[in-house]
């Protein structure tokens, strides 16, 4: 899906915008930082699949799917899943933690690379961007635009992937 041209407002993506690979594919080693400017790779993420979502607070198709994200975790995370919303806010931690406040996000985890060296690494065409990544650290699939993360057709499809891994 590519993002809206102009100023029209875009649908969300559904499941069957997901682009799911043939193969799992290896991911380079990017870096990042937690909320508390612990850094942090993939591979800290290894032995749980996860829904890496590369947003920005200045992009409004990512704002808009922030909640349906939050709502996702609360259904879904735990030990084996978790959504990692990776911002590439330049500003830093304070403005995405402003963000959630503002907006209600209570189960998403802060992740920052204000570097937004993660995006180019892995070779994200525009914002948001999220993929899904297996257990052992590989790209099982990706979605380029915005999705409601929370409807059961989506919860499906990442479930099949859950069970699978």
């Amino acid at each position: 899906m590519r993002p809206p041209q102009g100023g029209g407002q875009a649908e969300p993506a559904s499941s069957r915008s997901f682009v799911i690979h043939e193969a799992p594919r290896p991911l380079p080693e990017i870096k990042f930082e937690d909320g508390n400017g612990q850094a942090l790779t993939l591979a800290d993420l290894r032995g749980k699949t996860v829904l890496l979502n590369i947003w920005a607070t200045w992009c409004v198709p990512c704002r808009e799917e922030m909640p349906t994200l939050d709502a996702l975790e609360a259904e879904l995370g735990g030990p084996v899943f978790e959504v990692v919303a990776l911002s590439v806010d330049r500003a830093g931690p304070d403005v995405v933690r402003n963000f959630y406040a503002e907006i209600g996000i209570e189960h998403l985890g802060l992740y920052i690379d204000a570097t937004m060296r993660a995006s180019f690494d892995l070779q994200a065409p525009g914002l948001p961007t999220t993929l899904l990544i297996d257990s052992e650290g590989r790209e099982l699939g990706r979605l380029v635009g915005s999705a409601e993360w929370d409807t059961p057709e989506m919860i499906a499809l990442l479930n099949t992937h859950l069970k699978s891994n």
